[in-house]
């Protein structure tokens, strides 16, 4: 046990540089998420998840909105084990990404009571309506 703890420290001081970044940058992906989170919830339609959503964006906008929803994803699964909102972040960059399914996904992970009670009380803090949830039945 001793030589597992003397190699992992070993590791981390011949990685110090690294270690400083990835703190960094979960430093800055928390408090990103924190200010940019609320804002986005609180700007969404109040049936952003009952209704379908065809995108009429130029070609261009849908790809800045793809990048964006991919970063944020990547993000989101790394808070997932570091400090931020992981879940409500993998939910905002799900709604950014085109793919097939994706409404059907939205619908079930907002069907899920924690991130539910999550948005609707973000909602709530920035004074706009509750969102329209699917029911269970329609999940």
């Amino acid at each position: 046990m001793t030589q597992w703890l003397g190699d992992m420290m070993r590791l981390l001081e011949a990685h110090q540089g690294s270690l400083a970044g990835v703190t960094v940058a979960s430093l800055a992906c928390f408090v990103g998420s924190l200010l940019a989170l609320p804002w986005l919830v609180a700007r969404a339609p109040v049936d952003y998840f009952m209704r379908e959503h065809a995108s009429d964006d130029p070609w261009f906008g849908r790809v800045v909105r793809n990048g964006a929803g991919v970063v944020l994803l990547i993000v989101g699964v790394a808070m997932l084990v570091l400090p931020g909102q992981g879940l409500l972040t993998i939910l905002l960059a799900l709604s950014l990404l085109d793919f097939p399914g994706k409404h059907a996904l939205l619908r079930r992970m907002v069907g899920r009571k924690s991130v539910a009670k999550a948005l609707q009380w973000l909602r709530a803090k920035a004074h706009r309506p509750p969102f329209e949830l699917p029911s269970p039945r329609e999940l």
